[in-house]
């Protein structure tokens, strides 16, 4: 490659904007807008993408940097990186503030995680950033191919490396450790029962009374293995599960109970929207927390035995 102080040289200038690009177009793809609505469009959007675009700037520009032996520009990475910690803070606060204003809280664990997300994400955009950028001067230097090959090859190897840690970096669902049915509801005096399993002595005035037998919704929640009760009974994770369903599908009232008998958890509510069908899929479709996962044990049925 031909050294210029002045300019840039035609083939770095073509690893940098490809380096560049996948590792951009592999942060849009990672930003999920789904029923959660977050990040919300378009400026959560807007945000993410101009983070993810410079992170991946900052990975395609570590070649360029070591080969002019400019090594007090890799520095910058380190700046990089607390930035990324801040908005990971921010994403935070963020959340945080906004908890008074929803039907139910996220709680703390589940926005330390979504914040941990958003944080891990722009590094995926430098990792593959990086490689792509490695790969394409790899096969300038070694096999002196085509750019345009170069250019392919780079991508693919990119593209690989964001299915793989796409993989590693995904996360469980309630419905890999449990399973939803409909409860029955009936009212008895001021205790509301679900299945015959006492939910709430505290159900009250005749217009909760009639929101519930008219307009009320019951899941009940059974881990598939004894041993999954653990994360399942987690007050963040069960937090999560609420904080879901009534976003999805709103509340005019809502009652959450374990039973200790059997470990099945119980969600009664009056939903604005009365679908149980939505409701079951909200609920197994709730990411597992990680503060539920720290030990691998948690999600490992071996541990319990079967329910």
């Amino acid at each position: 490659m031909e050294n210029n102080n002045d300019i840039i040289a035609p083939e770095m200038l073509v690893l940098i904007i490809t380096a560049t690009a996948i590792g951009t177009l592999v942060r849009i793809l990672l930003i999920n807008l789904d029923y959660r609505q977050y990040p919300n469009y378009p400026n959560g959007y807007l945000i993410h993408v101009i983070t993810g675009a410079l992170a991946s700037a900052l990975g395609a520009f570590i070649i360029p940097t070591l080969m002019t032996k400019d090594f007090t520009a890799v520095t910058f990475l380190g700046l990089a990186i607390q930035q990324f910690r801040e908005v990971r803070k921010t994403e935070r606060d963020s959340l945080l503030d906004l908890e008074g204003d929803e039907f139910t809280k996220r709680g703390d664990a589940y926005i330390d995680g979504i914040s941990k997300i958003f944080e891990a994400r722009n590094y995926i955009a430098l990792l593959v950033s990086f490689i792509t950028a490695l790969t394409i001067q790899l096969f300038e230097v070694l096999l002196d191919v085509a750019t345009w090959i170069e250019v392919v090859c780079g991508s693919i190897v990119g593209f690989t490396l964001f299915y793989l840690l796409k993989r590693y970096t995904a996360r469980q669902k309630v419905r890999d450790i449990a399973n939803v049915t409909e409860g029955k509801i009936e009212i008895k005096g001021s205790d509301l029962y679900v299945d015959d399993m006492l939910t709430t002595n505290l159900i009250g005035r005749e217009e909760a009374k009639n929101w519930f037998a008219e307009e009320g919704l019951a899941a009940v929640i059974h881990p598939i293995h004894d041993h999954f009760l653990i994360p399942l009974q987690n007050n963040g994770q069960r937090q999560a599960i609420l904080f879901e369903a009534t976003r999805r599908l709103g509340q005019k009232k809502i009652y959450s109970y374990q039973n200790p008998e059997n470990g099945k958890i119980i969600i009664a509510m009056v939903p604005i929207i009365n679908n149980f069908d939505l409701l079951k899929e909200t609920i197994l479709i709730t990411p597992l927390l990680e503060t539920v996962k720290k030990s691998p044990e948690l999600l490992n049925p071996k541990m319990g035995g079967k329910s």
